[in-house]
């Protein structure tokens, strides 16, 4: 049996041992317990996001049917940080009202591309006013990451055919970012012609970019057309964002025998078989048809000018007569804004006879329904969406959105979503 000395020893180094394993595991660096299972993802609804661009806002609509208004996101929650620092550098806020007096008409330009990430918790948009993205979370209305762009300016976006990736135009810069969409990290970029603006990935594994020139300036008349700057269209890998391709429209628009037309490329749209492309450019009212493999332009569609449509090219907004293109799921049909003219119409692709025209306020954009029946445009000057059914091309629904709609995306969003706080 241990003497009662033995016994306090014992208790003794015992108490030592637990007071050292004690102290030493302060110093050790704690170990994270496992994070919790992400929590599967509920049922996604097909929507449309439309893009309010001197408001702020992005109106979120039914993709299809009577396309009434489901909700609404502010896209500039972080406004008074952002115009905080904008007037304490005085090159952004130079910058920052050219945009205004520019390509704003005299508005800020607060969303211009909006995209819904896969998992449809995020918007993704661009902010032409504060020269940059941002992911916004769809219930809390608040910024998950933001990109600034190179410049001064953003403006158009694209995004992957497996939703992961977003390329971005940083129209000043002359580049196009492509972001990681759900972290907003930087995978790539590269330059283009003179201030980028449309983007299209297409099937192949490509990104195609179409760059406009200045649209701002009063040199519109067509023998001043060089002073316009660099536009083309520039093709790169869309995962090493290499250079594969240039398309300078100048020369295929002489060869066709049209060398009075603009070469800034605006709205397109591609066959599903992706061998030919429907383009408008600047100052036309009406389309071109290329065909990609033979390198070729093959058909000029004119449509019709409004006899109110002042012929002074210098009152056309950014230069445009027609912005805004869509094609039909099936190919057979476009959908044309003819923004100075006031009115969309629907043409056949085979014949290029056009439908009935029908009457819109500055339709600025044109995509597709959710189901394909219809043509959706915005008409950023009654601050309305309009349906046009392909069919018939005759109108099929309209609903009320916020100050000067532009851009609309289809989207999917969670089936029980709510604005976050904006009615």
């Amino acid at each position: 049996m241990p003497s009662a000395r033995t016994t306090r020893t014992r208790r003794l180094a015992v108490a030592l041992a637990a007071s050292l394993t004690a102290s030493l595991s302060l110093l050790a660096p704690a170990v994270a317990a496992p994070p919790p299972a992400a929590p599967a993802a509920g049922p996604l609804r097909e929507v449309m996001f439309v893009g309010n661009n001197w408001d702020g806002t992005a109106d979120v609509i039914a993709a299809r049917g009577d396309f009434h208004r489901v909700g609404r996101v502010n896209v500039i929650p972080d406004k008074a940080e952002r115009l905080r620092e904008i007037h304490l550098d005085p090159v952004k806020l130079a910058f920052f009202l050219g945009v205004r007096t520019g390509p704003g008409e005299g508005h800020d330009q607060f969303v211009d591309d909006m995209y819904a990430t896969p998992d449809g918790t995020a918007m993704v948009v661009s902010r032409p006013s504060f020269a940059d993205v941002v992911s916004l979370d769809l219930r809390t209305g608040k910024v998950n990451w933001r990109f600034p762009v190179a410049g001064y300016r953003s403006d158009h976006m694209a995004v992957s055919p497996d939703g992961t990736r977003v390329a971005v135009s940083a129209s000043t810069a002359n580049t196009v970012h492509v972001l990681d969409i759900a972290t907003g990290r930087q995978l790539g970029s590269f330059k283009t012609g003179d201030k980028p603006h449309e983007n299209v990935f297409t099937s192949d594994g490509r990104l195609w970019n179409m760059s406009i020139g200045e649209v701002t300036t009063a040199l519109d008349a067509p023998w001043l057309d060089w002073t316009k700057g660099d536009r083309k269209i520039t093709v790169v890998d869309a995962t090493t964002f290499e250079t594969v391709r240039v398309i300078d429209m100048r020369s295929r628009l002489d060869a066709f025998g049209r060398d009075d037309l603009s070469d800034a490329v605006r709205p397109l749209v591609l066959t599903p078989d992706e061998k030919k492309l429907y383009f408008q450019v600047s100052f036309l009212n009406g389309f071109l048809e290329y065909d990609v493999e033979s390198d070729r332009i093959t058909r000029l569609k004119t449509l019709p000018g409004s006899p109110d449509t002042d012929p002074d090219r210098t009152t056309w907004v950014n230069d445009s007569r027609h912005h805004g293109l869509s094609i039909s799921p099936d190919g057979a049909k476009l959908c044309v804004a003819g923004t100075m003219d006031d009115y969309a119409t629907v043409v056949d692709r085979a014949t290029l006879e056009q439908g009935p025209l029908v009457p819109a306020d500055k339709p600025y954009w044109a995509t597709v329904s959710g189901d394909g029946t219809a043509c959706v445009v915005s008409e950023s000057g009654a601050d309305r969406v309009t349906a046009i059914d392909f069919a018939t091309g005759e109108r099929v629904a309209s609903v009320a959105v916020g100050d000067h709609p532009q851009r609309v995306r289809l989207a999917r969003v969670p089936a029980d979503w709510t604005s976050p706080g904006v009615n």
